[in-house]
Order: C-alpha cells, then structure tokens, then sequence
C-alpha cells in the first residue's frame, strides 16, 4: 500500500481534460436505474476500475464479492494515480467505458461537471443508511442535489499524539488538542524534554500532505479558502484570520526549533517515520501513517483526535475513493450490485485492516472500537468531514508548484507571511478563474 496516497499526485491540467471531454460527453447513454430489478438480478462481467493506490482494498472486496454469487463476475484493472483522470477521459470519448469506477474523490467533480457519470440519486436515497454515508464525500459526487457517485473507503487526515511524550510533559492531551494555545503549549513542553523529541512533525515540501492536513485548520473555524459554487469561486487568501493563524502557528513552531529541520525537506517518502518512532509528540496525518504501520507498542502509546481550529472546533479532510458508474456503461446494474455490497458493513468494517476509514458512521461498533481504536474519530465526527468542491484542486494544492505551498513554505520557512498571502490570492483567484466551466 503507498503511504502517502495524496503527497505526489501530479495529474493532468484542466485544460487537457477539456480538450478530451467535451459537452459531447454527454451523449453516451444513460443506463435506467429505476428499471425493475437494476442492481439486483445482474448477470455477466463488472469491470472495474480502480486506483493502483487503493488496488490491494478494492481487491479485498472484489474477492468476497464474487465468492458470495456465482452470477456476477467483477473484473479489476488498476490505474496508476497520475494516469488515471487522462486515461477515464480517454476512455470516455472513445465509449468504451468500465462498468464502474473507483475514483479519487475528488477528481470525481472534474467528470460530473461534464456529464459523463450516471445520476444515481435514486439508489442511494433507498439505501436505509443514507443519512449514515461520509457527507464530505457524498458532496464530492453531488451536482445540484443530484448523486452521481457513493463514498466507499474514506481516508481522513487527524490529529495523532504520543500519550508517552505527553505524560513525561506533564501534560493532558486532551485538553491541549483543543485549540492552537493547547498546541503550542503541548509542542513547547515536549520539545523541551530535551532528549531528541519534537512537538510536532509535517513534511513541508510535500504538496499533497499540506493540502490534506493544514487546511482543516481553518475548516474548523469555518473559514474556508476557496468560496463559491463552482463556475464562480475565488481564493479567500487574504484576509482569512484563520489561515493567517494556523501558518502563524507554524512558522513559530519552525522558529522554536520545534519541528524537525527534515520537515524543510520532507518530500513524504518518509511520511510520520519520526512520530512512528516515538520522538514526536504531536503529527497530523492518516490512520495508515500513523498507526497500521507503527509497531503494536507504538499503537498503544497513540491518542487521535480529530485537527482543531485556531480557537477550537474540530474538522477532518474528507479524503477517500467514490464508486460512480460511467454513462455508456454495458453492465450498470451489475455495477451497482457491487457497490452495494461494498457499502454493506461486513466489508466496510474491515476497512482499517487495508488502511483505510468507513464511510459509514454506523461502522462504529462495539467490535470494530476495540479493534480498531485509531480508526474511531473520523466516524465519531463525521458531521466533520469535509473537502473543497471544485475543478481545481489538483492545481492549487496536489501539484508540486501549486500555489498552497508556495504560501506555506513562504509563510512558514521564509518568515514572509503577508506576501505568501497576497501572492496566494492572485494565484488561486487566477487559477479558478481559469478553471470554471
């Protein structure tokens, strides 16, 4: 499994996938999903596509999905991440097209905005757990209120900390997980036990990891910086208090000597290697950083919480793979007989064991909260969870010259905080505009 599924992505421009999918996209054919027995009497062969990232998961799922029927046969085909959108877009113009993808949520927004997945509101509003679904990622596959997709696997970014480093400091990680006085105070105490230890750690030349755990920060004081319905956004850089705060809080860590100086570099190959091995206090990241590839005696000296805001709050990046069924799809009601199955909870509540989160809250069971303690405070907070809708994420976060971190290393490492902050306006007011339809 890669570690750091969101650190290195680098897919196509916009402008790329305009030229591949036009309206036009729009002329494959619809498959009824209303008709008698869609979903349920499927016959014959799903293909499936699904990211080389998530391959070893969906596998999993395909597997006791097609040991529990002999009617139905799902056919993998991994796609490795930076191929992917080009390659489905591809595909899609030609028409021919898998049955079912397994797509980054959100790059989902890039094909729904051109009309090449099927409108699936139907089937999900009959799913008894509906009001239960992730609803940061349901987002991700809704245009106008209409369901083009289903969350699958989730990967959220939390808060993780080390109850061993806290309890030497003298400290309550809980209460000083609240705020960024908390943070702070926790990062300084443990950074001054003077034996190697650092209160916090992030890869700083790592794109796809600042956008995944920095901007929770200002999602839980409400104060996103990307505002409006797509076709009509702006950046909102300058000005917004608490993304002037939470790179604050950063470069007073970087200037106390409370971060790691690998953190200047730390381009994610070696993503919360440092917090795995017991020297850092507190570590935004995700649950298969942090805890299924830590030693069991570092699991048992792990705490998490989901990331504060300046002055409280709490907020999780709604990460993870959607399931949409492409228009032209030869077998749709094959398809969503799967999708179905991989929403049921034997399969969802296994999901940690591979890395990943539920998207189901009611996934938080007796059973599932013993085994799998670290894997609880996204489904605990999943009201929380959340991620920006838009065609330009990839240019202004994942990419490695997007204008995210060019703010943050500007703010954080260079100590310029109001020019990141102007420049990071033009760039991302410059960049959406580009990016509307």
């Amino acid at each position: 499994m890669e570690l750091h599924r969101r650190t290195l992505l680098a897919l196509g421009g916009l402008a790329g996938l305009s030229a591949l999918l036009p309206s036009c996209a729009s002329q494959l054919p619809e498959p009824d999903v209303t008709a008698a027995g869609f979903g349920e009497n499927a016959t014959g062969t799903v293909r499936l596509w699904c990211r080389a990232a998530t391959v070893v998961g969906v596998r999993q799922v395909v597997d006791a999905f097609n040991a529990s029927q002999d009617a139905v046969t799902v056919e993998v085909t991994p796609v490795l991440d930076g191929q992917y959108v080009t390659k489905l877009a591809t595909a899609i113009r030609g028409g021919n097209v898998p049955d079912i993808v397994d797509i980054d949520d959100i790059n989902s927004m890039l094909f729904i905005y051109r009309d090449s997945f099927t409108d699936l509101t139907p089937l999900v509003q009959q799913l008894d757990f509906a009001d239960r679904l992730n609803p940061g990622q349901l987002a991700l596959a809704t245009r106008d209120e209409r369901h083009y997709g289903v969350p699958y696997i989730a990967d959220n970014s939390m808060l993780f900390y080390n109850t061993e480093l806290f309890e030497r400091a003298g400290l309550d990680p809980v209460e000083h997980t609240q705020d960024f006085d908390g943070l702070l105070e926790a990062a300084r105490a443990i950074g001054a036990l003077e034996d190697g230890t650092y209160g916090w750690s992030v890869d700083g030349n790592a794109a796809g990891i600042l956008g995944f755990v920095v901007q929770p920060h200002l999602w839980a004081a409400d104060a996103p910086n990307i505002v409006g319905e797509v076709g009509e956004q702006r950046g909102a850089i300058v000005g917004n208090d608490a993304l002037r705060r939470t790179f604050e809080l950063y470069r007073t860590m970087w200037t106390e000597g409370l971060m790691p100086q690998a953190n200047f570099s730390g381009d994610g190959a070696r993503w919360g290697a440092d917090f795995r091995d017991g020297t850092v206090g507190l570590f935004p990241g995700n649950f298969a950083v942090a805890a299924l590839n830590a030693s069991p005696e570092m699991r048992a000296k792990t705490g998490v919480v989901l990331l504060p805001g300046p002055d409280g709050g709490r907020a999780t990046f709604a990460g993870g793979d959607n399931l949409c069924i492409p228009r032209g799809a030869a077998n749709a009601s094959g398809a969503w007989q799967f999708a179905r199955f991989a929403l049921d909870l034997p399969q969802q509540t296994g999901l940690p064991a591979g890395g990943y989160i539920p998207v189901r809250s009611d996934a938080a069971t007796a059973q599932y909260r013993e085994e799998f303690p670290l894997a609880v405070a996204p489904l605990d907070g999943i009201a929380e969870a959340y991620a920006p809708t838009t065609l330009a994420y990839n240019l202004l976060f994942n990419q490695q010259d997007s204008p995210w971190i060019a703010a943050f290393r500007r703010s954080v490492f260079d100590g310029d905080l109001d020019g990141a902050l102007r420049q990071g306006q033009k760039d991302f007011d410059r960049i959406l505009e580009q990016a509307q339809l």
